[in-house]
C-alpha cells in the first residue's frame, strides 16, 4: 500500500493535478476487477475464500494521462491492481482467522464442558451403576445362600422322614416276624401236644387190649 501511495503521488505530480474526475469518467459498466468467493472445508469448518478475477480485455484508463503522465498512470494502475489482489488475499485470511477463532472458542467451551461437566457426571453415573451392581451381587449371593440353606433343610427333613419310615417299616416287619415265630411255636407246641396225646391214647388202647386178651384167656381156661 505504501508503494501504491507513492505511485499515486507520482501520477498526481506528472499529470499536474487530481485525476480522480478522469478516472470516474473512464469507468465503464463492465468491471475489470471482480472478486469471486468460494468455500473451503477445513476439518469440518467451511471457510470462505476470495479470489481476484481481472479481465485484461477491459482497459478503463486507456485515455487517462494521454496528454502527460501516461507511463506513471499505467504503472500506478498495475501497482493498485496488485494491491487490490493483496487486499483480497488479506480479506480471505482475516475472514478465515475470525471464523477459526469463533470455532476454536466454541470448541474450547465444549472441551471445558466435557472435562468439567460431562466426564464427572459420567464417572459418577458409572460409579453409581457399579455400586448398584455390587449391591445386586451381594443380594443375589445372600438369596442363593438362603435358598441353599432351605434346600439343605428340606433335604435333611426328607432324609429324616425316609429314615423314620424305613425304621417303622423295619419295626413292623420285625413285629410280623415275631408274631409269625410265636404262631409257629404255638403251632409246633400244639402239634407236639396232639402227637403226645395220640401216643398216649395208643398206649392206653394197647394196654386195654392186652388186659382184655388176658381176661379172655383166663376165661377160656
Amino acid at each position: 500500500m505504501q508503494t501504491a501511495a507513492f505511485s499515486l503521488a507520482e501520477v498526481s505530480y506528472a499529470t499536474g493535478g487530481n485525476i480522480g474526475f478522469q478516472v470516474q469518467e473512464s469507468i465503464s459498466n463492465n468491471a475489470r476487477f471482480k472478486v469471486k468467493a468460494k468455500q473451503e472445508n477445513v476439518s469440518g469448518v467451511y471457510l470462505p475464500q476470495f479470489e481476484a478475477d481481472i479481465n485484461e480485455n477491459i482497459n478503463d484508463f486507456k485515455m487517462t494521462g494521454l496528454g502527460r503522465g501516461g507511463q506513471q498512470v499505467q504503472r500506478a494502475r498495475e501497482v493498485y491492481s496488485k494491491a487490490v489482489e493483496t487486499l483480497v488475499d488479506l480479506a480471505s485470511l482475516q475472514t478465515a482467522f475470525v471464523i477459526l477463532d469463533d470455532v476454536i472458542k466454541v470448541t474450547n467451551r465444549r472441551v471445558n464442558a466435557i472435562e468439567h461437566v460431562i466426564i464427572p457426571r459420567t464417572e459418577n453415573t458409572i460409579s453409581y451403576i457399579n455400586s448398584e451392581l455390587d449391591e445386586l451381587d451381594r443380594e443375589e449371593f445372600y438369596r442363593l445362600k438362603k435358598v441353599q440353606e432351605k434346600k439343605q433343610i428340606a433335604v435333611a427333613a426328607a432324609d429324616a422322614e425316609v429314615a423314620a419310615k424305613k425304621a417303622a417299616l423295619q419295626a413292623k416287619e420285625l413285629a410280623e416276624k415275631e408274631d409269625d415265630t410265636e404262631k409257629l411255636v404255638v403251632k409246633d407246641e400244639t402239634i407236639k401236644n396232639e402227637q403226645e396225646a395220640l401216643e398216649n391214647g395208643d398206649k392206653e388202647g394197647t394196654s386195654a387190649n392186652t388186659l382184655v386178651t388176658e381176661n379172655e384167656e383166663d376165661v377160656i381156661f
